[in-house]
């Protein structure tokens, strides 16, 4: 969203264009650039010649680039009583001769007095509000320069540039809650036209909210900059903070980093440790198994101060893994004598982990609809989890939806589904 410096070049051709042909000239004394709205005006109002001579002559240096003389030109005309029209005839010439010099504060000073006066169509009307309101901005009067983007917005501009201008005065005055609801707006208008937001509209989101102490609206456009931009970083700085919510339950430490392994967001030692050291906790040492041997091949663990920990840890992993298959189908015989589905439903999560997707998913199902289990939406997240590495998307999805749990099952559901429905590249 930056700010472009397009407006004074479009000023001087619109400011000229139509006070040319006030003064007689040729249609073609301009320059080759795209002829600008003729002014509409009574045909009685017109610059008598000694206001008019000296305005031509000024119109012609200013075509020859020669700024200073043209300014000059333009202070010999020494009549008194000028008409009105003749003094606003002489402001717009003025403020395209300042614009085209570089001096700002002459342009403004004019283009007020041609505002002021409203006498141009519409649309030359709107162009003139909105180069005042670019001429602030650029001189750090960022009061002002907003002042004058809602009065071109309320009289219906509808430059887009405009309305980022507007978010910029805002954020740069430090006014972070009016940024924010001018970005917020001009976000809802470009969804309803269909029209994706840019990334720099998506950070700059961040970034207001970020300064506002904002966590929850910093949350909130960290899910949609995903959905658009689906970049690691972004997705490691929304994740990371689930476990910082208020309501976040540390029972859910597993599944965090289960969202997290399944991204590739998984950089540090202590990240693949802790989860294994949980996974084997939970009664998952397949999974605990993986997870080392995964860190191992990225070169992330088995190296260092800490390499032998690392292999101790993978030894045991995959020690009780091996244990856990010769063990499986007894298990199984003696959790179905069980009347509850606890049993069945982590038994199943065991099979899932050792990728017999079909029977385990099957299992966790049976036990779901048998009951009894002590967090039925974290059963809900596991039995969605395993969808998902069954490759079964679609009931993934639909499972990953119904989570409502406010321990961070109901984040950690939601985030699944935005991974997998805009996934990273």
């Amino acid at each position: 969203m930056n700010r472009s410096r397009y407006i004074p070049f479009a000023l001087m051709l619109t400011v000229l264009g139509s006070s040319i042909s006030l003064l007689g000239l040729p249609a073609n004394a301009q320059t080759a650039a795209p002829a600008a709205a003729p002014v509409v005006a009574a045909p009685a109002e017109t610059v008598r010649p000694e206001v008019g001579k000296p305005l031509q002559a000024a119109v012609e240096l200013y075509k020859a680039k020669n700024y200073k003389a043209a300014m000059a030109k333009l202070g010999e005309i020494t009549v008194t009583d000028k008409t009105p029209f003749e003094t606003y005839t002489i402001d717009r010439i003025r403020a395209a001769i300042a614009s085209a010099s570089g001096d700002d504060a002459t342009a403004v000073a004019a283009l007020l007095s041609v505002v002021a006066v409203n006498r141009a169509p519409h649309e030359e009307q709107l162009n003139f509000i909105l180069a005042i309101s670019d001429y602030y901005y650029k001189g750090s009067d960022y009061v002002q320069s907003a002042t004058w983007i809602q009065r071109y917005l309320k009289e219906g501009g509808n430059d887009p540039q405009a309305r980022d201008m507007l978010v910029f005065s805002y954020y740069l005055n430090k006014d972070y809650a009016h940024a924010g609801e001018a970005l917020q707006a001009n976000l809802a208008e470009e969804e309803k036209a269909g029209v994706a937001p840019t990334e720099k509209q998506l950070n700059m989101l961040s970034n207001i909210a970020a300064q506002q102490k904002d966590q929850v609206a910093y949350v909130a456009a960290l899910e949609k900059t995903v959905v658009y931009y689906p970049k690691k970083e972004y997705w490691t700085d929304l994740v990371n903070r689930l476990r910082t919510k208020s309501n976040y339950s540390d029972r859910m430490d597993l599944d965090f980093y289960r969202l997290k392994f399944s991204m590739g967001l998984m950089s540090k030692p202590d990240e693949y440790v802790e989860m294994t050291e949980l996974a084997l906790q939970a009664g998952l040492p397949a999974e605990a198994k993986k997870v080392m041997e995964t860190g191992m091949q990225a070169g992330v663990l088995g190296s260092g101060p800490d390499a032998d920990r690392h292999k101790r840890l993978l030894g045991e992993a995959s020690k009780k893994a091996a244990e856990d298959l010769n063990t499986i189908a007894k298990t199984e015989t003696e959790v179905r004598k069980r009347k509850d589905g606890v049993g069945l439903f982590n038994l199943g999560y065991v099979y899932v982990t050792n990728e017999q997707y079909d029977k385990g998913i099957a299992l966790m199902e049976q036990g779901i609809a048998a009951g009894g289990l002590k967090h039925p939406e974290e059963a809900k997240l596991h039995l969605a989890t395993a969808y998902s590495l069954a490759g079964r998307t679609p009931n993934a999805i639909q499972e990953f939806k119904t989570v409502q749990g406010a321990d961070g099952s109901g984040d950690l559901a939601r985030y699944w589904v935005l991974k997998l429905t805009h996934p990273l590249p």
